[in-house]
């Protein structure tokens, strides 16, 4: 494929899946990570299976580390074919005792992240006249919620009407834009689960990090040039299930 593929929240967890599929298909992968040792680790495992892979430190809540994450991969490949904006992180604390600073880092962690990496990214793409695939990392939390996730539900569901908004504007430019909203995706210890964990969802079974990376793939395959502006929920029925207290 030899595409140019950045991961943003690349070093753990979804996002580490995603570097490894995209390596094995003979893509060249920028994982960008706060977790500087996390990502050092899967840079060189990556080295050691002889993927093409370059480790940049980034806080995406900074739009400067955004930019010279950006210019990091074009000074290092060239150019820049496809980016996911994975990166995120949750709060879960009262509304009433939520901090400004505490909705601050959330909001630009998880969403304004998504803007201006889109952005820098898309200028790229836009200049080497092929264009270019986005895909920004939702949630199910964007349309049902348990209490004390303002912080997180906010952004997700900012992320599905963002993803939306940028489709439409980079359409022009042969810019695919879509979103992905994960269910249930353990990336822990899969095998602790229990079976009502698993028996819950219409699938019969909790989600993993390759239920996303397969979505990815799809999304951001050479061969859809059609699909754009969707949110694809993946989370084996949970949000379709009507439940009633017994």
């Amino acid at each position: 494929m030899n595409r140019i593929v950045i991961i943003t929240g690349g070093a753990n967890g979804i996002g580490k899946e995603l570097v490894l599929q995209y390596a094995r298909e003979k893509n060249k992968v920028i994982i960008a990570d706060v977790n500087e040792q996390a990502g050092k680790d899967l840079e060189q495992f990556c080295i050691e299976k002889s993927y093409d892979v370059m480790f940049v430190k980034t806080d995406v809540s900074d739009v400067k580390e955004i930019e010279h994450l950006i210019k990091s991969a074009v000074d290092h490949y060239g150019t820049i074919d496809i980016l996911i904006n994975n990166a995120g992180l949750s709060k879960w604390k009262s509304p009433y005792e939520l901090t400004v600073d505490e909705w601050d880092i959330v909001l630009n962690t998880n969403l304004r992240s998504v803007m201006f990496a889109s952005r820098e990214a898309a200028k790229v793409m836009k200049a080497n006249g092929k264009g270019g695939k986005i895909v920004n990392m939702a949630s199910t939390r964007a349309f049902m919620s348990e209490e004390n996730s303002e912080a997180y539900a906010a952004t997700k569901g900012g992320i599905v009407a963002l993803t939306h908004a940028l489709a439409a504007s980079f359409s022009q430019d042969r810019i695919q834009v879509n979103a992905i909203s994960p269910g249930w995706i353990e990336t822990k210890d899969y095998d602790s689960l229990r079976e009502i964990d698993h028996s819950q969802h219409f699938s019969k079974r909790v989600g993993k990090p390759s239920d996303i990376a397969k979505a990815c793939l799809y999304l951001t395959s050479e061969d859809n040039d059609f699909v754009t502006g969707i949110n694809l929920i993946v989370d084996g029925g949970m949000t379709r299930k009507m439940i009633y207290e017994e």
